[in-house]
């Protein structure tokens, strides 16, 4: 029982120093001309895309085969489509005093992101379930990743009408997934592939369509010029070097 604590907790820790790291931006970007806010978009639609292609979708698949890996993907899909409908009828959103789609973006790339986090934690878990190294090593690769990922939730929030604080309070809210994925993979161990395939296509699914339907179309609303697009393709290269570290 002590060590599923101890688990469970370097998650929850883990978990909230990523995306909290991140979430920090908003306070040293204060006030961001659109041509910078749009790199940063970009950036972070690169970046997500990256982890996407190159580590969610080919470990989904490599955890449960194509047909789990797909359900996960297409539900991931349909379930941010649905989240959309319901914030565009928000009035919550409708009342804040910044850019609404923008403050939507935000919110919808956190639910994304906190989604992602999840079977993480369940990496996490699983990994001191088979040593405590490689659960170290799996921790501190997550904390590192989710650098930029709380960055690309509190911008968006920012210019769309949030407070800094009240957008770096909701970073670490989508870091607390972690924390209940490190528990159940701590405590069931060899927990199902199956499962796990779909979690990972789950949060691939979503956050693919965040990057292409939000991230980017917000992006080039603020900026159209070149020195967005080149934020995207460092965002990729960005997320590449991450999942080599992986």
């Amino acid at each position: 029982m002590g060590q599923l604590l101890k688990v469970t907790f370097l998650g929850f820790v883990s978990g909230l120093m990523g995306t909290g790291i991140g979430g920090l931006m908003v306070f040293l970007f204060r006030k961001l001309s659109n041509k910078y806010l749009s790199f940063l978009l970009e950036f972070s639609a690169g970046l997500m895309m990256s982890v996407v292609c190159f580590e969610l979708v080919p470990e989904s698949l490599e955890t449960g085969g194509k047909v789990y890996a797909f359900t996960g993907i297409f539900s991931g899909i349909f379930a941010i489509i649905a989240i959309e409908a319901i914030l565009k009828k928000a009035d919550w959103i409708k009342r804040a005093a910044g850019d609404k789609s923008l403050l939507r973006t935000g919110i919808m790339t956190a639910i994304g992101i906190a989604l992602h986090n999840f079977p993480e934690g369940v990496a996490v878990g699983s990994g001191f379930e088979a040593s405590v190294s490689l659960g170290l090593t799996i921790t501190a690769v997550i904390i590192i990743h989710d650098i930029p990922e709380g960055m690309s939730m509190a911008l968006p929030m920012k210019a769309g009408g949030f407070s800094g604080t009240r957008a770096f309070l909701l970073t670490l809210l989508s870091g607390t997934p972690m924390g209940f994925g490190a528990f159940l993979g701590s405590l069931l161990g060899g927990i199902s592939p199956e499962f796990i395939s779909m979690c990972l296509g789950f949060a691939a699914g979503a956050m693919l369509y965040i990057v292409c339907a939000e991230l980017v179309p917000e992006s080039k609303k603020l900026y159209l010029g070149r020195f967005s697009s080149l934020g995207n393709v460092l965002g990729i290269i960005c997320g590449i070097i991450i999942t080599i570290l992986n």
